[in-house]
């Protein structure tokens, strides 16, 4: 829904400067593969050249939004996260995050579907592990976060790139450029997959809702993206599982499917529920932003 509530699309980034104060956030633009412009919101620890050029290590983060609004409004929460990680960590390490606004939504071009959103996805990831300027000639590790519909984006970009890497490493990929490992999945109220969803909310058998499953057009199965996450991965992602324990969208059981789910496929996952959040204010919540940066201090 990139036009709820009204007017999203015409949010701006300096109208929440003040919030994010000392973190900067810039507009860019990049193309997908299928052509398309889209929008991101780059943010960065504040310092001088000097202390980014001593960082031996970079951790990159691409923030992958729920399915309601634009990006800027979520900037004060983000920025909230990078200033804990500026307080804590250490000196060699530098922290970015790239928020990644779908076709369709903010100043994106395009129209939103499944197969366009994964496009994005791809060309976010490659901005941001090529071109920060905080990648440069340093140890890069990629973390993906997602809140609600985005960590299906998040889960189902983590196997793509898994699934890639073991098909390079099959064919042979001498002279090319490594793709990337995602080192760490943070899934912030997630849910299974949007079918999952219907037969949750609507469990009555005489209701229509719960039936229409082969009719989705954008379906985001996290279950079946994890399963090709194990399959094809030799080293798997840490992954987080955040749940808001008052939840008023997505049950709490997805949550704890997700863990289940993990926990057969033997992937590393923890789950942890934030008391009193909501669906969108677990990071605005002292608990949340705490798990979401020690998470996040791991890769540092």
């Amino acid at each position: 829904m990139p036009s709820v509530p009204p007017f999203s699309r015409s949010e701006k980034i300096k109208d929440y400067e003040a919030q994010c104060k000392p973190i900067a956030w810039e507009e860019k633009r990049i193309n997908a593969a299928d052509g398309v412009k889209v929008a991101l919101a780059v943010g960065s620890i504040t310092g001088s050249s000097s202390e980014m050029t001593e960082a031996r290590k970079h951790v990159a983060i691409v923030y992958f939004q729920g399915n309601g609004g634009s990006l800027p409004p979520r900037l004060p929460a983000l920025s909230a996260v990078l200033r804990a990680l500026q307080r804590n960590a250490p000196t060699s390490t530098s922290y970015s995050i790239v928020g990644l606004s779908y076709r369709g939504f903010w100043t994106s071009r395009g129209r939103p579907s499944e197969r366009g959103i994964g496009l994005d996805a791809a060309a976010a990831i490659e901005y941001a592990l090529h071109e920060l300027p905080a990648s440069s000639g340093q140890q890069t590790n990629l973390v993906l976060w997602g809140q609600s519909i985005g960590a299906g984006v998040a889960t189902s970009a983590a196997a793509t790139l898994s699934s890639s890497r073991r098909a390079a490493a099959h064919n042979g990929s001498k002279g090319r450029e490594p793709i990337p490992q995602v080192r760490g999945l943070l899934l912030e109220t997630p849910f299974v997959s949007v079918r999952a969803m219907l037969t949750t909310i609507y469990p009555q058998k005489w209701l229509p809702y719960r039936y229409l499953g082969p009719f989705l057009r954008n379906h985001w199965d996290s279950r079946l993206a994890l399963r090709k996450l194990a399959h094809s991965s030799t080293t798997s992602p840490k992954i987080l599982i955040l749940q808001a324990a008052n939840d008023e969208l997505v049950p709490g059981t997805q949550s704890e499917e997700l863990e289940e789910i993990c926990r057969d496929l033997h992937l590393s996952a923890e789950r942890k529920v934030v008391a009193n959040a909501l669906h969108t204010d677990v990071a605005t919540k002292a608990q949340g932003r705490s798990e979401i940066v020690g998470f996040l201090k791991r890769f540092g």
